[in-house]
């Protein structure tokens, strides 16, 4: 659930994979790792997506269907 949702925050938003790489300050490859499930979001990233997305770390891990913040 939390890969689909930050891929849809990301679509959303009308952003690339590249241009949140940017945001985030990791290579396009190891965003789309994030959006695959393939590798784990650090915390500090989860935090960041967040903040980017003005949204709550509990909503991209799936604990809330609540989405504002």
């Amino acid at each position: 659930m939390m890969y689909q949702r930050i891929r849809d925050l990301r679509e959303d938003a009308d952003l690339t994979q590249k241009q949140m790489a940017e945001l985030l300050f990791c290579s396009q490859q190891a965003y789309s790792y994030y959006e695959l499930g393939q590798r784990d979001i650090p915390t500090p990233v989860l935090i960041a997506l967040a903040r980017i997305h003005q949204t709550t770390v509990d909503y991209i891990l799936g604990l809330t269907a609540k989405r504002d913040r």
